[in-house]
């Protein structure tokens, strides 16, 4: 009896200890699911430039921080909601050329992993929730933020990418909101042309960045039949619009300097090292390789500009 006992009690815990299991992964692929819907990369990498504006109007007018706590945690809080809103609804518009794609044909809104109903409520209450939290902070940054999901869900989403090259510069103005809504959540005076030169170089490192990708998955944006400049207006044209971006690009970091030198230099040297790494890997590497140099080098360029805007802001703040 006592042994029959034991394997009963033993085959209660490894079924006990199965169904933890059980509930462990359906936790993971619901999260997993989630994270895919609202597009978690993007929300982190657009966190780093709202930071960066943020903490830079902190230090321009010298506000201590704990007295701006509130606003802060609401444009923490709004900014990645409202991200995470317009990631949702760009999934589920995009879902019939999403399965066309290489890269995308795997998102849970192509794959039904989520239904079309869930993934709209969770747009709409993280665009409510976002917005609402910008509020707290400051009534412009709620308004930039609207502004930004606006931008990117109709006239990027569901009208320029489809039908024009110029759905990158489309694109590109909702994707530079951040800083902009970073300075707004402190001070709602966004005409100090440090802030103005932030705005226009989020704005024009898009383009470089983007077209990298699209070279990367030319196959891609051909077989969903999306007009990417690469695939639509071909390599040599790519090479002359990138260039001419980046030009701007450095021209664009002048206005820093109205607030630090130093930043400036910074911003104009990684600009001036990626027209560089764009005219001489054209000529020495096939398309592919130079895409590859130069998406690699976007992103580089994207941390090290914000990460020094902010370790530059904090170290002012407390000194």
């Amino acid at each position: 009896m006592l042994r029959k006992g034991m394997k009963h009690q033993l085959m209660q815990s490894e079924k006990n200890l199965k169904s933890e299991k059980l509930v462990e992964v359906e936790t993971q692929k619901t999260s997993q699911i989630f994270a895919q819907t609202v597009k978690t990369g993007i929300i982190k990498s657009n966190l780093i430039p709202m930071i960066a504006g943020l903490t830079l109007a902190l230090y321009k007018y010298e506000y201590n921080p704990m007295d701006m706590i509130i606003n802060i945690i609401g444009a923490i809080i709004g900014t990645a909601a409202v991200i995470a809103s317009a990631g949702a609804f760009n999934n589920l518009y995009d879902r019939d050329i999403d399965s066309l794609m290489e890269r995308t044909k795997k998102r849970p809104t192509v794959t039904g992993a989520i239904s079309t109903k869930k993934a709209l409520t969770i747009a709409i209450v993280l665009a409510i929730v976002g917005i609402v939290a910008l509020y707290l902070a400051t009534p412009l940054a709620a308004l930039l933020g609207f502004l930004g999901l606006f931008l990117y869900v109709v006239p990027y989403t569901m009208w320029t990418k489809r039908h024009t090259v110029y759905n990158t510069e489309v694109g590109s103005l909702s994707g530079a909101m951040p800083p902009l809504i970073g300075w707004a959540a402190i001070e709602q005076d966004i005409t100090n042309p440090a802030i103005i030169s932030l705005f226009i170089i989020t704005l024009i490192w898009q383009m470089p960045h983007f077209y990298a990708i699209a070279i990367r998955k030319t196959e891609d944006y051909r077989a969903a039949n999306v007009p990417m400049l690469p695939v639509a207006k071909g390599m040599r044209r790519t090479y002359i619009t990138t260039n001419i971006y980046l030009v701007l690009l450095t021209l664009s970091c002048i206005p820093l300097g109205t607030l630090s030198i130093g930043l400036m230099i910074v911003a104009i040297l990684l600009s001036i090292v990626w027209l560089g790494m764009s005219i001489y890997g054209y000529h020495k590497k096939d398309p592919k390789k130079w895409a590859t140099l130069l998406f690699v080098y976007s992103l580089i360029h994207m941390t090290v500009l914000f990460s020094t805007v902010i370790i530059y802001s904090i170290i002012g703040i407390i000194f």
